[in-house]
């Protein structure tokens, strides 16, 4: 009876023992929320987002699980994102500093007119080296997992553009304070919208299109609601528009050591490479089934129309730079250093 009391005992610690290991292993557990402006069809969210929620969860043993929540579905503007992540509303946003003009003046560099690479590969890696040199300061109120910039912008119009004098009084949607003030340099009448807001406003005429990389196409179904599409080809491009993934640096501190290291194991530069596939590798999807569409039209300025372009804009790189001055920062410098950056991760 001695041993079966005590064969008993040990018994019912086991079992007192156990559900406390199982909830230390579930402490170790962890899902993170990210929130973000597009519908699930987008291109990025199908391959990059996706894809790099399910490289972390593998790599942490699907202890670390990331869910996404497109199209804004946890409420709120795609301008209030970054602010959701800094506050905690949410844990992880993917978001454009171009939502709120002004807030991020130095990664604008990037945004300027003709100076962003073709493909969105040199300008994504360009832009996570100069993040980690110059804007850890300016986006300091969060933790970044990344910054990148996409490939050159194209030019959606219901009329034809061909020639600098096709885009005066042009009603244009634009992504970022700088590209708003490049097509105003080039006559445009710029109008500043988040790209969900944009299928409304070609609908109801209060644009007559918009300036987006092709990878953004189908998901706003723009090929449907304009007809013409102009390239601007060659190096450097029309446009580029910066982007964030920012966590919440309060979850991101708390996050269990080991989990920490996955995450991190999936940033910066990893992710920056990541990031740039769906405007390098889809790009090219949506611009051939655009093309095969009967009724839509892809044109490409010349080089000597292009250089008419880059002059035209130049006063815009002028005006940058002398208010870096007024804010405290030596844009000119800055300006060189990201020059400089893509020049290196195009060669």
């Amino acid at each position: 009876m001695t041993i079966q009391r005590r064969h008993l005992a040990r018994l019912g610690a086991g079992l007192l023992v156990a559900p406390a290991l199982i909830r230390s292993a579930s402490a170790q557990e962890l899902t993170l929320r990210l929130h973000h402006f597009l519908p699930p069809v987008a291109n990025v969210h199908r391959h990059f987002l996706m894809p790099w929620a399910q490289k972390v969860a593998a790599e942490s043993n699907n202890r670390l699980r990331i869910q996404i929540f497109p199209s804004m579905q946890l409420g709120g503007a795609p301008p209030q994102l970054f602010d959701q992540a800094r506050d905690g509303v949410v844990d992880i946003v993917w978001t454009l500093p171009g939502n709120t003009p002004g807030r991020f003046p130095r990664i604008e560099v990037f945004e300027l007119p003709f100076i962003a690479h073709p493909q969105a590969a040199p300008n994504a890696k360009a832009c996570w080296e100069f993040f980690e040199s110059h804007l850890r300061q300016e986006f300091s109120d969060v933790h970044t997992i990344v910054a990148w910039a996409h490939d050159g912008g194209v030019i959606h119009a219901n009329r034809p553009v061909t020639k600098l004098e096709d885009m005066r009084g042009l009603k244009l949607r634009f992504p970022t304070r700088q590209a708003g003030e490049a097509l105003r340099a080039l006559g445009a009448a710029p109008i500043g919208l988040p790209i969900p807001q944009v299928p409304e406003a070609l609908s109801q005429r209060v644009i007559d299109g918009a300036v987006v990389p092709w990878e953004v196409v189908p998901s706003i179904r723009l090929q449907e609601l304009v007809t013409n599409h102009t390239e601007i080809l060659g190096n450097p491009t029309f446009y580029s528009a910066t982007f964030v993934l920012a966590m919440n640096k309060a979850k991101y501190e708390a996050m269990p050591a080991d989990l920490r290291t996955v995450l991190d194991a999936n940033s910066g530069m990893v992710a920056a490479e990541m990031a740039a596939k769906p405007w390098d590798e889809q790009g090219p999807v949506v611009r051939a089934m655009v093309e095969r569409r009967r009724q839509n039209t892809i044109v490409q300025l010349s080089s000597e129309e292009k250089q008419r372009w880059v002059e035209a804009t130049k006063p815009v790189i002028d005006s940058w730079v002398a208010a870096s001055r007024e804010r405290g920062f030596d844009g000119a410098a800055l300006l060189a250093d990201a020059r400089r950056l893509i020049a290196k991760h195009a060669a």
